[in-house]
């Protein structure tokens, strides 16, 4: 008998290991598999054939693979073995190389060393009687991805506590593990300093990206307040922050510039007074000088003295250890790459990879020939038949197959000692990650674990499933060279993950279309509209998270095409930090008279503003490109109705102060009627401002564009917008005109031939 507390030798397990074997029991007997395999495949691929040609897949290039894991078996293929943009699911293959080569229990390290001291204790590890360090402090950087700044601020209190009080010379940085390079091969096709293109080093500290918060400033015309996050005298801040009236439109402008060794952060536009604070984040150029600066400020803090400068350079062979600090294992760090989808954790991977396998530096190509030697020998895709030059997946540089990357999953699934980790790093429909708030209430949810990757033009998502029948599958889908918005797009790659979760249950990859689309459209009576705007808006007001599930229960199931925008208002109204909420309002809002009609008559006989529309007129003014196009769209409806015409006039000259070149934009892209009637609009609005106004800029701007039918366009916009302000100023003065181009509202003679914006502008 085993004594109390302890396991038989022989059942000795791992506490990884027996989690492991727990959840292959749980997908064993979550339940039975189909009596009928033939007709569950048939149902599958009718299903899924019916999304690829019925969603807005059906207007691009897709490849699409499902396979079942236990025996391999093709359930589904479309041009599975086409070569795509799988955008970020490359993720893929980077963190399962790392994964295969450095270890589930790989630990990055950060190495704190001194010149041999005069007082030093000859042991191992070695002790010093002084807490004063006579010379530099080194800090040697093996690429730990994880550090933020809290775990920098622990390292700084494991100093304090080892005994260092003091230094005299230098705190000299070590960042030779990676070499020169900090910008990705791919990432030169963007010029941008947003988080995503953040750089990589040896030496990096909260993923090489700066916060910078903004609120307002005390009164009107005062500044905004400006802060960042971590701050030190790395940042140099320059402050051109308006605040403007309280019912004002935010628009504010973040640029991160280099700076010598430091970083320059400019900050610029306006935010209404009183007005929630928010929160932007930029990348930074130099990283090993944004690790030591920050180090330096928390070091002082903490009453530990640096007497030196900050310098970048090798530490000595013969400096001896002072500090060792350990990241948490990989198995943790790659959820960062995968679930969060974090470029910069997955391309210092890459050069980990080539750092451990070839010595330092570590470098991208060698990065990418230990992933290719990976693929090739392990998981029997040759090389050659793919093309991998990041880590990431950033930009037009990767092409692989749906089969290929059903291939690795399949390996990665087969290997007991890999997959609990490589699982868990994925995101899960529903829960959490990049798909927490997709497929949520639906056959994917809970039971899809997947990589998404998105671009312009690109979409995939890539991964695991346990079916409501009880089969564990595996799946790839890639969209490359869609036109149109992403929104949609997305919506139908969920209804296939949706689809392939209702694998094995009669009828349920039927029903994906639905669950994702909505129920047939009805429109519910007005007095019933009116009860439940004002339910959604009290619970937009409070914005209280807790309610979103409620929220997106809802508006999975609504059938009243009106109340479904209402509802997603209220979801960006609870969180407008995230995009996720806007993007729900302008893909649920329409200007037509069963959306945007019947919510002008809840206005009109509530005698409020009419409901949502002030919420796209915010996100317009933030330079949504897609709340312009509708609010381009509402243009168009406001000719006829006088009300509306007066809730968007003042609105839109605020919206072409804070976004005009984007306005231009969205005009352009716009239905002839609907342009020349925002331009209507545009005109009447601009009549009233006294001053110049930053929207004849951008259209000086857009004339000198580098895009010939641009140039042209602008030009017709401010030819037509010169005439109708014209017209505005005759009509206020009571004087005969020339008519407006189109003969609108206003005109004061017989319609002129209206001139078409886009016919001169070389578009059809």
């Amino acid at each position: 008998m085993p004594q109390r507390g302890c396991w038989p030798k022989r059942i000795a397990m791992s506490g990884r290991a027996i989690a492991w074997a727990l959840f292959l029991l749980l997908l064993t007997v979550a339940r039975p598999a189909s009596a009928d395999p033939a007709a569950d495949r048939q149902a599958l691929i009718q299903a899924l054939d019916d999304l690829v040609a019925r969603t807005a897949l059906g207007s691009a290039r897709v490849g699409l693979q499902v396979v079942r894991l236990d025996d391999g078996q093709l359930l589904y293929s479309h041009n599975a073995d086409d070569l795509l943009n799988p955008a970020s699911n490359v993720k893929l293959f980077t963190t399962a190389a790392a994964l295969a080569r450095l270890g589930t229990g790989f630990r990055f390290e950060t190495e704190f060393l001194v010149d041999r001291q005069p007082d030093q204790r000859r042991t191992n590890p070695p002790r010093f009687k002084s807490g004063d360090i006579k010379g530099p402090l080194y800090v040697r950087g093996n690429a730990d991805p994880s550090i933020t700044t809290e775990r920098l601020w622990s390292m700084v209190n494991d100093l304090w506590f080892a005994g260092l009080r003091s230094v005299s010379g230098d705190l000299v940085l070590d960042d030779t593990w990676f070499d020169e390079e900090r910008v990705g091969p791919g990432f030169d096709q963007e010029r941008s300093d947003k988080s995503y293109m953040a750089p990589v080093s040896a030496l990096s500290l909260e993923s090489n990206v700066v916060a910078v918060h903004v609120s307002s400033g005390e009164s009107v015309g005062s500044k905004a307040n400006v802060e960042v996050h971590p701050d030190s005298p790395f940042f140099v801040i320059e402050n051109r922050t308006q605040t403007s009236p309280e019912y004002g439109l935010r628009r504010l402008f973040v640029t991160s510039l280099p700076m010598g060794e430091k970083q320059r952060i400019v900050v610029s536009g306006r935010i209404p007074l009183a007005s929630s604070p928010t929160t932007m984040w930029r990348k930074i150029d130099h990283p090993t000088f944004f690790f030591g600066n920050t180090l330096k400020a928390l070091l002082e803090a903490r009453g530990i003295k640096i007497k030196g400068r900050i310098k970048r350079a090798a530490a000595p062979k013969d400096a001896v250890p002072y500090l060792l600090h350990q990241s948490e294992t990989l198995d943790q760090i790659l959820k960062r790459a995968n679930k969060s989808s974090s470029n910069f954790v997955a391309e210092t991977l890459l050069k980990t990879l080539g750092a451990q396998a070839g010595g330092a530096p570590g470098t991208w190509s060698a990065g990418i020939s230990e992933v290719e030697d990976f693929l090739a020998r392990d998981v029997g895709i040759p090389l050659g038949t793919f093309v991998m030059k990041n880590g990431s997946g950033l930009n037009d540089t990767n092409r692989f197959s749906a089969a290929q990357v059903c291939r690795l999953l399949r390996f990665m699934w087969q290997r007991f000692q890999l997959a609990p980790e490589f699982l868990g790093s994925l995101a899960i429909a529903g829960r959490d990650g990049t798909i927490s708030t997709r497929m949520e209430g639906t056959d994917a949810a809970g039971r899809l674990r997947a990589k998404t990757g998105t671009l312009e033009n690109v979409s995939a998502l890539s991964g695991y499933v346990l079916s409501v029948g009880g089969e564990k599958l595996v799946f790839s889908l890639m969209v490359n060279d869609f036109t149109g918005r992403l929104g949609p797009v997305i919506y139908g790659v969920d209804a296939v993950g949706i689809a392939i979760a209702g694998y094995g249950h009669p009828g349920a990859p039927g029903q994906a279309y639905a669950q994702v689309f909505g129920p047939t459209r009805v429109a519910g009576p007005i007095e019933e509209l009116k009860a439940r705007v004002a339910t959604y808006d009290s619970l937009a007001r409070k914005r209280d998270p807790r309610n979103l599930a409620f929220l997106r229960t809802a508006l999975r199931s609504e059938r009243d095409p009106a109340v479904r925008v209402v509802i997603a208002e209220a979801i960006e109204r609870t969180e407008p930090e995230s995009s996720a909420g806007a993007r729900l309002l302008l893909e649920n809002f329409e200007a037509g008279p069963e959306v945007l009609g019947r919510l002008r008559q809840v206005g009109r006989e509530a005698g409020t503003a009419t409901p949502v529309l002030g919420s796209l007129l915010r996100l317009a003014g933030e330079g949504n490109a897609d709340a312009l196009a509708r609010l381009v769209e509402v243009a168009a409806q406001a000719r006829d109705d006088e009300g509306l015409r007066g809730e968007l006039v003042d609105p839109v000259a605020e919206i072409a102060r804070n976004a005009p070149d984007e306005l231009i934009v969205a005009m352009r892209g716009a239905s002839e009627p609907s342009a020349q009637a925002a331009l209507d609009l545009l005109a009447k609005s601009l009549s009233k401002v006294v001053g110049e106004h930053p929207f004849a800029a951008a259209v000086k701007r857009a004339e000198a564009a580098t895009d010939p039918q641009l140039a042209v366009f602008a030009r017709s916009v401010g030819e037509g917008l010169e005439l109708r302000l014209a017209a505005e100023k005759a009509a206020k003065e009571g004087q005969p005109s020339v008519a407006t181009p189109d003969g609108g509202p206003g005109a004061l003679l017989p319609p002129a031939p209206a001139p078409s914006l886009h016919h001169q502008a070389g578009r059809p």
